[in-house]
This record gives structure tokens, C-alpha cells and sequence, in this order.
């Protein structure tokens, strides 16, 4: 029998675009595969559609249609991005109405997009981090430079109001910025090192394991404009030793575990000469075939549609814990 999946996209974010491409391409990745599939999309102002008909003019009505849809898949596929989406709320919509999702639960999305959480989360099983502060977005009027940081919102993806600030008027223009996507801003120690992902999968089994590290290239800060403006370089399996790439994938699944993540994830560090700093985890990465996360799966001989095909599989049975594997 056919699996019915819905496949949502969009958000209220400024993610919105990015989560629309990730969207598309696990919709047709799913259909090759065989699967029946239907794309729900929210709007930037909080209405739903289904494909191009819009499903009402209010956000509470439009959801109310949407659930008519949800309630008839045998797996929901969330692919939004961010804040009122990657966050958790889609979870715990998913599980409000006990249909099946791919993905990790309202929990870790939760602790997963506030990197002060995660930084927390990572501190108390042993993983460091670069030395941070939080501030709120009314205190910045009143925050003198002391030496360089990098500057983020304390949840937003796609590195979003993420800025390097070298001096005074760096840091209030980075502090201003962040404060657009969030009222909560992380103020952290530059981190001198090597830019290595590593994404987490977990089996329909319970079985994790790590995929290959991928290193990003860069000049500069790898902020918004490098991500999508295709100037930044991806080496998979990136050019570590056997022992980093031993400590670069523990320290992976680790975090994964800490957070209660499911499905994928993808969880970025800086490769020092102490090892791996955490900088941060997507609990709903990019996932086009040329995002970050394919990329590592098919350096192992994962192409993209099984890939996806097998997140819809681990989501449609029982939660489990299982074993662990390195690739």
C-alpha cells in the first residue's frame, strides 16, 4: 500500500525561502520513490495552503483545513526552518494529533534552536563551547566592546544577524542586527579553527550513527550571504586524521543523544588543536540535495532520495533506542 506523506514548508520567519526549496526537493524526492505526497505551505503570515489553494484567510481557519489534510497521512515530513517550525511547534502539533513525523520531538527542537540552551546542554556532558554571554535586546543600548565576538540571535538559522564585530561601532551595528530576529542575543568568543559538520542519522532500528565530517571553506565568517550566494566550499569527507574524526563524531552523537534528537540533525563544530568546539545543531537542517546534510550521507554511498525515504521510515514506527555506528 501507498504512504501518504505531507510534506510542510514555509514558516513565518526569515527562513521562509529557504525552508520552501528544502520542501520542494523532499517532496519530489519522495514522489520518485513511489510515495503519494501532498505539500502543505505556511505562509509568511501565518495562513496555511495546499499547493496553491489557500486553505483560508485567517491563520486559526486555515489551520483548521490543514489538520483535514494532516489527518489523512500516514507520516508528516516538517520542513520548516526556524522559529514557529524547527523549533518544536510542528511537533508538538504532530503530536497533539498522534500522526507519525519525521524528525526530532518538541523537546530537543526546542533546546536545539536556542543555542543558549544547546550551549547549556553541551556544557553538561562535556563538550565545550566558545565562552559566551546572553543579553537581552534592551540591554544592548548599554554593552562596551572589550575584544572581538561574533554576535547571533539566540534563535534564528540560516545564520541569520549572525555578525563578526572587531570594534565598537561592529558590535552595536551586529547588536541592532541580531535584536531584529530575536529579543534574546548570544555574545560569544571568537573560536579560532576549522569549520566541520557532522550529521546524525537515526535508523528506523533506533540505530545512530555519524556521517563522514564535512569542512567548509570561506573567506571570512560563514554568515548568510556565503551559505546561499555559492561562494563558500564543502570538502566531504573532510581532511582530518583517524582521531578527529573519532572525537568529531562522539562528540556528535553525543549531543544528539543529550538532546533527544530523531531523525537527522546536523551538529557544526570548530576544530581546534584541542579538539571540537560545538558552535551549534539543526534538528531540521537544510535538506536539498546540495544542502550540507545530503552531501555527508552520499559521500557514503547514501543518494539523496534514500536518504529521505529512510527518515520517512524510522518516523513511522515506535521510538526506540538502539545502537551506534561511526562511518
Amino acid at each position: 500500500m501507498t504512504r501518504r506523506i505531507v510534506v510542510i514548508g514555509g514558516g513565518e520567519n526569515a527562513e521562509h525561502d529557504v525552508s520552501l526549496a528544502t520542501a520542494a526537493a523532499i517532496a519530489k524526492a519522495l514522489r520518485s520513490g513511489g510515495f503519494d505526497v501532498d505539500e502543505l505551505t505556511i505562509d509568511r503570515d501565518g495562513t496555511w495552503r495546499r499547493g496553491a489553494d489557500a486553505l483560508g484567510k485567517r491563520a486559526i481557519g486555515s489551520l483548521a483545513a490543514a489538520l483535514g489534510v494532516i489527518e489523512r497521512a500516514d507520516v508528516v515530513f516538517p520542513a520548516v526552518h526556524g522559529p514557529s517550525g524547527e523549533d518544536g511547534t510542528l511537533a508538538a502539533l504532530c503530536a497533539l494529533t498522534h500522526t507519525p513525523m519525521v524528525g526530532s520531538g518538541l523537546r530537543a527542537g526546542a533546546l536545539g534552536m536556542d543555542k543558549w540552551a544547546t550551549k547549556l546542554v553541551a556544557e553538561a556532558v562535556g563538550i565545550r563551547t566558545a565562552p559566551g554571554r546572553l543579553v537581552e535586546a534592551a540591554e544592548i543600548a548599554g554593552i562596551g566592546f572589550e575584544k572581538d565576538v561574533v554576535v547571533k540571535p539566540a534563535s534564528a538559522g540560516s545564520s541569520f544577524g549572525v555578525a563578526l564585530a572587531r570594534d565598537a561601532s561592529q558590535l552595536r551595528d551586529a547588536l541592532r542586527c541580531a535584536a531584529r530576529f530575536d529579543d534574546r542575543i548570544l555574545i560569544e568568543d571568537v573560536v579560532g579553527g576549522r569549520e566541520i559538520d557532522v550529521a546524525v542519522l537515526r535508523e528506523a532500528d533506533g540505530r545512530r550513527w555519524a556521517s563522514p565530517p564535512l569542512e567548509i571553506h570561506t573567506d571570512g565568517l560563514f554568515d548568510t550571504r556565503s551559505k546561499y550566494d555559492g561562494s563558500a566550499r564543502f570538502s566531504v569527507p573532510a581532511g582530518v586524521g583517524g582521531a578527529e574524526r573519532a572525537s568529531l563524531a562522539e562528540a556528535a552523537l553525543r549531543m544528539f543523544d543529550a538532546l533527544g534528537c530523531a531523525g537527522v540533525a546536523r551538529v557544526d563544530f570548530f576544530l581546534t588543536g584541542d579538539g571540537p568546539v560545538l558552535n551549534e545543531v539543526n534538528t531540521m537542517p537544510g535538506m536539498t540535495a546540495e544542502s550540507q546534510v545530503p552531501r555527508m550521507f552520499a559521500a557514503t554511498g547514501l543518494p539523496y532520495e534514500r536518504l529521505v525515504a529512510r527518515l520517512v521510515d524510522a518516523a513511522a514506527v515506535p521510538d526506540s533506542r538502539g545502537r551506534e555506528a561511526i562511518m
